[in-house]
């Protein structure tokens, strides 16, 4: 699914963001990526989806070598990898089944692939009855449903999720984590980078901890281990 041997990443200003990463995930993993701020973590992320590429190593992902990728390759690439976003990046002048829509019309899915397909998402995320309404007049834990929605509409094999419970209140997180988690049990694997301790602790997925660069931890079942 995903491995990643001897995986450096050095930014023009010098900042070494990433140091010697080796790991694998397997299909249908659920990975909470934890550490300190500025410790790597979106960086890692980045790489998975081509947002950024490695200076040293090797990073495959479904079969593709994503660091030799040829620009043109990338959307098929993307293609299998859902992102959700902290906050939401939602086009607020479209309705909340646009914007799930969007994400088949780029790939020039058949209309009506697009309408079935959207209701059918909208309804995993339980927001069948807000499809015609927009992004401001959703609440944040609904906005988020969305954006997870917009992420699986394409049956992606991987979903990376960047601190997805960030800007939601405790009770909301959970919402957004048993949805995760129900889409993990239906085979996609996930990796979500998060600074809450409470959900790591109690879900005990594996966790990767990553320190100025670096693994420090690999476990499975493991806790989240930062004061916050």
């Amino acid at each position: 699914m995903i491995e990643m041997q001897g995986v450096f990443k050095k930014y023009p200003d010098g900042n070494e963001a990433l140091r010697g990463i080796n790991l694998k995930v397997d299909q249908n993993e659920f990975v909470y990526i934890v550490g300190p701020s500025g410790a790597g973590k979106s960086t890692f992320m980045k790489l998975i989806y081509r947002e950024e590429k490695p200076t040293k190593g090797q990073i495959v992902v479904n079969g593709f070598n994503i660091g030799k990728l040829k620009q043109r390759k990338i959307p098929y690439v993307r293609r299998n990898i859902g992102v959700v976003f902290q906050d939401f990046r939602l086009l607020p002048k479209l309705t909340v089944a646009e914007n799930v829509a969007f994400a088949m019309e780029v790939i020039e899915e058949p209309k009506k692939v697009i309408r079935k397909r959207t209701s059918e998402v909208l309804s995993l995320v339980r927001l069948k009855g807000k499809a015609n309404a927009y992004p401001s007049q959703l609440s944040g834990g609904e906005q988020q449903r969305v954006a997870i929605a917009r992420a699986i509409v394409n049956n992606p094999s991987l979903i990376i999720a960047d601190e997805p419970t960030g800007n939601l209140d405790p009770e909301t997180s959970w919402g957004i984590m048993e949805l995760l988690e129900e889409i993990n049990f239906r085979g996609t694997t996930i990796i979500m980078a998060t600074h809450n301790k409470d959900i790591v602790n109690k879900m005990r997925k594996r966790v990767i901890a990553i320190e100025d660069g670096v693994v420090v931890r690999d476990e499975e079942r493991g806790e989240y281990g930062y004061e916050t």
